[in-house]
């Protein structure tokens, strides 16, 4: 029997019928990866996807619509990793942790979360660092002080580190011969004028920034602990 040639829809139909919001955010990931936040664009995107922009449009409304769902898809991403069960401190080690590394391999994200404030991708991020500060027993009324602390700190750092990493790739600087020649200048600096900058000089040689940067999250734990002990000893 030969099918009613009206309900065979053509190639064009099936293809924006299979593309799906889904497909859109992952290929917007793709681009910002590759080309950084200006190379998101509905050309570049109806391009990569072999649709039209109108298809796009159906599923997101525009250029910051579709930012903020890319960023979104990282964010929740990272949420899943963190371990169910596992201490508060643990839990905002392992976030913050997740952070650094997403933002290192999305270096855009770090931008986007500053475009996307009070919206979804930095909501979940405060939700579950607020949820943990509780669990520690952080009295409410200096919670949201430590999760703005722990919140500034991580994608401070992480957006940093990411630039840094940015910077140092499209000027093809080497990491080491960087960190040594750097060393060798603060070395060499006025004992009297630079004592401190002088006494770690051989340690930027061999520094680990994923290692300082969660040594830094512990000294914010530690002082966590220090609210926390405060309040006892007040009671």
């Amino acid at each position: 029997m030969i099918k009613n040639a009206r309900n065979t829809p053509r190639g064009p139909q099936r293809r924006e019928e299979s593309l799906s919001r889904d497909r859109i955010i992952e290929a917007s990931i793709a681009l910002l990866d590759s080309k950084g936040e200006g190379g998101l664009t509905f050309r570049a995107l109806s391009e990569r996807l072999a649709t039209g922009a109108g298809a796009i449009y159906w599923h997101v409304e525009n250029k910051s619509d579709l930012l903020t769902a890319a960023c979104d898809s990282i964010i929740a991403r990272t949420m899943a990793s963190c371990v169910v069960g596992a201490t508060p401190e643990a839990t905002i080690r392992t976030l913050a942790l997740g952070m650094f590394d997403a933002i290192d391999a999305h270096p855009w994200v770090g931008s986007a979360l500053t475009h996307t404030a009070g919206q979804l991708p930095m909501v979940r991020i405060v939700e579950c660092l607020g949820q943990q500060v509780r669990a520690l027993g952080v009295a409410d009324k200096e919670q949201w002080a430590v999760v703005s602390a722990l919140l500034h700190y991580i994608l401070g750092v992480a957006g940093q580190n990411a630039a840094n990493t940015q910077f140092a790739r499209t000027r093809s600087i080497d990491r080491s011969n960087f960190l040594d020649a750097m060393a060798t200048v603060w070395s060499q600096l006025d004992p009297k004028e630079y004592p401190f900058a002088r006494s770690v000089a051989g340690q930027l040689r061999v520094h680990d920034d994923c290692a300082d940067f969660l040594a830094g999250i512990d000294l914010i734990l530690s002082g966590i602990r220090g609210l926390r002990a405060d309040r006892i000893d007040l009671t």
